[in-house]
């Protein structure tokens, strides 16, 4: 090879490789990062604030990707959709109520009424019956992300990401809502996982849990908590510490114990880590955020040199990426006896995976101390194929006849999932 030509080729490599180096920096500066630890990003977060994180081996994967058409589905779409929907032999799905967009958590007025929270879109929903036929009212608007709901004494509760607002007298005032009252407002103004999920306990105090503003931090101290509230003045505690995004619990009717469901950190793979199931046996638990995800896994960044040992383990873990929401303990009477006291759990199913899973409501077997756990599932076939939706579970509730509604806020519908003839 003649110097010339040397020259040539030697050129040709150098630029073939500076060319590979920019094109991988390139592909690195692409990846989408926030830095969540700051209160301008909590207060001011970007819109696509749950990207902050992305990976190269998840890249491209993005929640919006998973939202249900704008309208909803209804009529024969929805019927169709139904009858793919896997049941165990004796049980039954149907169309319990159409046009209840964006719908998260249900509760029961007194006299029958179904009201639903909603995610995005600020509304409250309050369903009748007239005769069967069901009408769907949006009783209050203008609300930030009204999610989380509850009913006792008469009185709807609301809880709006800072403020937990009571209507007295709701059910006898659906078409002219009262003036709210705010029961309670110690509570963070951000919106990212700020929305809340209400359970109550036998006193009437209010299990909610406080979500920190980003995907993985160090978060505020006034989130990443569970609290114990008391709606007739105000008083409230702090129960638990360590929990990420929790928008699903109940207080098991055996021993008043509260469990929750917990959705796990994003952008650490397909696989990893697992959603879980926890069970709240005493104040001051540590369930292990930002640290420690699933029990198992130290966190890449915040782990600090925490072993995960020292939290509050699991009871079980539920999958990775299955997104658990709403959850009851069956109290009815209408499905077979060894139902009861199951939890029933709404799998709100994947974004941050490429192959989706969740999309079901399962029932999981759970002894009163914790110490046994089995999961089954109960309802089934909401993804079709490896990532495509037809219906998102997001909250489940025990109906006066022992039946169980189902609110999908994808299609924007509740279901009723029944047992028998």
């Amino acid at each position: 090879m003649t110097g010339c030509l040397r020259y040539l080729f030697r050129s040709l490599v150098l630029g073939l490789a500076a060319c590979a180096v920019a094109s991988s920096a390139s592909v690195a500066e692409e990846l989408i990062h926030y830095d969540s630890n700051t209160k301008e990003f909590w207060e001011h977060p970007p819109a696509d604030w749950f990207m902050g994180d992305e990976t190269q081996a998840q890249k491209g994967l993005d929640y919006r990707l998973t939202a249900g058409p704008a309208t909803g589905i209804s009529g024969a779409a929805l019927q169709d959709n139904l009858r793919k929907i896997k049941l165990p032999p004796g049980f039954h799905i149907g169309v319990y109520a159409e046009h209840v967009l964006s719908a998260r958590q249900m509760a029961w007025g007194d006299k029958g009424t179904l009201f639903v929270g909603s995610f995005g879109l600020g509304t409250v929903y309050a369903i009748t019956d007239h005769d069967g036929r069901k009408e769907v009212k949006t009783i209050l608007k203008g609300l930030k992300m009204p999610t989380g709901i509850g009913f006792r004494d008469h009185t709807l509760y609301v809880a709006d990401i800072d403020r937990l607002l009571a209507y007295p007298d709701a059910e006898e005032n659906l078409d002219h809502m009262p003036q709210p009252k705010v029961v309670y407002n110690d509570m963070p103004p951000y919106v990212p996982h700020g929305w809340k999920y209400i359970a109550f306990d036998k006193p009437g105090w209010i299990y909610m849990a406080f979500g920190p503003p980003c995907n993985e931090c160090m978060p505020p101290v006034s989130t990443s908590q569970l609290r114990h509230i008391n709606p007739a003045n105000g008083e409230a505690e702090i129960v638990s510490l360590g929990l990420r995004n929790s928008v699903g619990g109940d207080v098991d009717p055996r021993t008043g114990d509260y469990w929750f469901a917990q959705n796990a950190r994003d952008w650490l793979g397909d696989n990893a880590p697992d959603d879980t199931l926890h069970h709240v046996t005493r104040i001051g638990q540590h369930f292990g955020y930002p640290y420690c995800h699933a029990g198992t896994i130290p966190d890449p960044v915040f782990n600090m040199g925490h072993k995960c040992s020292e939290f509050s383990q699991p009871v079980f873990r539920l999958g990775p990426h299955v997104a658990p929401l709403g959850m009851k303990f069956y109290t009815g009477g209408q499905f077979p006896p060894s139902y009861k006291n199951n939890i029933l759990l709404a799998e709100h199913g994947s974004w941050n995976r490429h192959e989706y899973r969740g999309g079901r409501v399962v029932r999981l077997i759970v002894s009163p101390d914790g110490s046994s756990v089995r999961q089954e599932v109960l309802a089934s076939g909401w993804i079709q194929g490896a990532n495509k939706y037809i219906g998102r579970p997001a909250d489940v509730i025990v109906a006066k006849d022992g039946s169980v509604l189902v609110a999908d806020d994808f299609s924007g519908a509740i279901y009723r999932i029944s047992y028998g003839r």
